[in-house]
């Protein structure tokens, strides 16, 4: 969905290394694109460096424009073998990891962290220079650790700091990112050189069209919460349409949460939701919602 309103770089679904490289069909299924989605990057996980290069070498041969690393994704079965932010308990195998990928690859290489392991161990900055160091084209850093998963406030700090020392590698702001003020002053605060969005394009995929507008001087256009339903039964099209029923269905029942926050008659929504037994039940229940939206603004 956000590939429509042109952001400057999406990337795919985050795939393992050691499955990448075993040609794994669920792990290149995970990479599929179209070519309207350039520019786009491909995002790999995983601690073994000897298998980097050859996975960095898969995401350009299908055709990637970027080559991320991750070492910034929290969850427990990621980080139990030293993945993600587990990497973040060994910079230096990070700069092996990304050394092997430069090598490996003409597209640019990039790598997103936190801002370290928990309070006891932030080393954003040393990460960021062994990144510089090993070829990284660009850092994105989210300003928490990975202790705190998504909890509490960001911390952009971390992100000014390693703007100020960073000498070639560009530095990518991120966390807590939803709206258009936020990333005004995200770019303020820190002086960074770009913004990654992440969990703010979830229910709103025009976010970036709605940052473009305001560095141009254009109106920053207010969505009201049959807007966001509209974009839903669009998601919920273009979902349809790309997977079989079971995981179409699957993905709605998630999906359908990051649009509905503030419509009439969610609470009630979202656990209809989770009973709904076929796609077309699924729609019947948007258009359902939609009709209460209709009716509140009506009276």
């Amino acid at each position: 969905m956000s590939s429509q309103y042109q952001p400057g770089l999406i990337y795919c679904e985050m795939v393992k290394m050691d499955p990448l490289v075993r040609h794994d069909k669920k792990t290149l299924e995970l990479l599929d694109f179209t070519k309207d989605m350039h520019p786009i990057g491909g995002q790999i996980c995983g601690s073994k460096a000897e298998y980097a290069g050859p996975s960095a070498k898969i995401i350009e041969e299908l055709g990637f424009d970027v080559v991320d690393l991750n070492c910034g994704c929290p969850v427990d079965k990621v980080t139990k073998d030293g993945s993600g932010s587990g990497l973040l308990k060994n910079p230096q195998l990070i700069g092996d990891i990304i050394t092997n990928m430069v090598a490996a690859v003409k597209i640019p290489v990039t790598v997103k962290i936190r801002a370290g392991w928990d309070e006891q161990s932030i080393n954003a900055l040393e990460v960021m220079k062994i990144a510089e160091e090993a070829g990284a084209a660009a850092i994105c850093i989210h300003g928490r650790t990975r202790e705190q998963a998504y909890r509490g406030p960001a911390n952009w700090d971390w992100v000014t700091e390693c703007k100020k020392q960073a000498k070639s590698i560009l530095v990518i702001g991120n966390g807590d990112l939803f709206n258009v003020d936020a990333v005004e002053n995200m770019f303020t605060t820190t002086n960074c050189d770009a913004v990654l969005v992440a969990r703010g394009t979830m229910g709103q995929p025009w976010i970036a069209q709605d940052i473009y507008n305001y560095y141009d001087g254009l109106p920053v256009v207010e969505r009201t919460p049959m807007d966001r339903l509209q974009g839903l039964i669009e998601h919920y099209e273009k979902i349809k349409a790309y997977r079989d029923p079971r995981k179409a269905l699957l993905d709605m029942r998630r999906v359908c949460c990051w649009y509905i926050k503030s419509a009439t008659g969610a609470a009630a929504f979202r656990g209809a939701i989770n009973h709904a037994e076929s796609l077309d039940s699924v729609k019947e229940l948007i258009h359902s919602l939609m009709d209460q939206c209709a009716e509140k603004c009506v009276s």
